[in-house]
């Protein structure tokens, strides 16, 4: 494909409607021209592959060349994806009941499918002694769909099986209590790591990890309001700020006062161990993102993610110096 046509496709793609939304929003926080951030972005996006989520989440518009070569952008995470991992072998990750069948040993916890063959029996034997569970879509991302139901819900329970299936096919699980270490980070949401792991061709290991932390909702996800910090692979400690998608940093979570950079998290070396087992599972899945809470017994998973999000690894405030985390990857891989 020619330069000039690659540029073409590109330029078809954009969603100008979001483009010029960014970039007043940008104007009013650096004072740049609207038409200046807009030619930017667009040359960005020809360029670097980068969307307008990714311009505005790596703060592009203060990068040099140089250091934009080195933001992980959505075109550059999306061949990243393509390469590594074979779509054949997406199901045993995209597929909840697959995924907790496949990894039960380091999931550790019950679970019930969701369907039109869910019997009133089996939700009543799964249900009993609970006060709690959670309610998640077998298929889906950034906490779509998921919800806390409480014994409460299940009063009536002919009511809540119809209601289940309704909202499904999902899978109902048991609640996952998260070391108190972690929840006197945010006490509200299960803070799981997000740690990558590649197969490369230069090697293979943990590219990355960070710690989702929640705001004050159920989920930690940054789609859900959530932050995000970098985690040392050698100590387990925060290295960075708390960082959300709309720009904010937080020395210390809003809700509670912890402080973030210098939190250690607990067991893991352990959570570390369990990843880097897990990637040999389904090797034709080569880069896989674990979310991976920490409990009081250690590291269980919640999920794995056969096409990570980009977002978390790209925030401004992770990289001070403008240097993306796209030279961890190259470590790994050319790219």
């Amino acid at each position: 494909m020619s330069r000039i046509t690659f540029v073409l496709k590109r330029v078809m793609k954009m969603d100008f409607s979001r483009m010029r939304q960014t970039a007043r929003m940008l104007h009013k926080k650096t004072g740049k021209s609207t038409l200046w951030l807009l030619a930017d972005m667009a040359r960005c996006a020809a360029k670097y592959n980068a969307g307008y989520m990714d311009y505005k989440i790596a703060e592009m518009y203060k990068l040099s060349d140089a250091q934009r070569r080195t933001v992980i952008t959505r075109g550059l995470s999306n061949e990243i994806v393509r390469r590594m991992n074979d779509k054949a072998y997406w199901h045993h990750f995209d597929d909840k009941t697959q995924f907790n069948t496949l990894f039960s040993k380091w999931v550790n916890r019950d679970w019930i499918k969701i369907d039109e063959a869910l019997t009133q029996e089996a939700l009543e034997a799964f249900l009993k002694g609970r006060k709690d569970c959670i309610f998640k879509p077998l298929e889906g991302s950034s906490g779509q769909g998921i919800e806390k139901y409480t014994e409460k819900d299940w009063q009536d329970l002919p009511a809540f099986r119809e209601l289940l299936i309704e909202n499904g096919p999902a899978i109902l699980e048991e609640i996952v209590i998260q070391h108190p270490t972690m929840a006197k980070m945010c006490p509200t949401s299960v803070n799981t790591i997000r740690i990558a792991t590649l197969i490369g061709e230069k090697q293979q290991g943990i590219v990355y990890a960070f710690l989702r932390i929640g705001n004050g909702k159920v989920m930690d996800n940054v789609d859900c309001g959530g932050m995000a910090a970098r985690v040392d692979l050698e100590s387990g400690k925060l290295l960075t700020v708390g960082a959300d998608k709309q720009g904010n940093t937080f020395e210390a979570h809003p809700m509670t006062g912890t402080p973030i950079i210098g939190f250690t998290v607990p067991y893991f070396e352990e959570a570390k161990k369990m990843c880097l087992e897990a990637m040999q599972v389904v090797p034709q899945v080569r880069f896989v993102a674990w979310d991976v809470a920490i409990t009081e017994k250690g590291p269980v998973f919640i999920e794995g993610n056969s096409f990570p999000s980009h977002a978390v690894p790209q925030f401004a405030a992770h990289y001070p110096d403008g240097i993306g985390i796209m030279p961890e990857f190259r470590k790994f891989m050319n790219i």
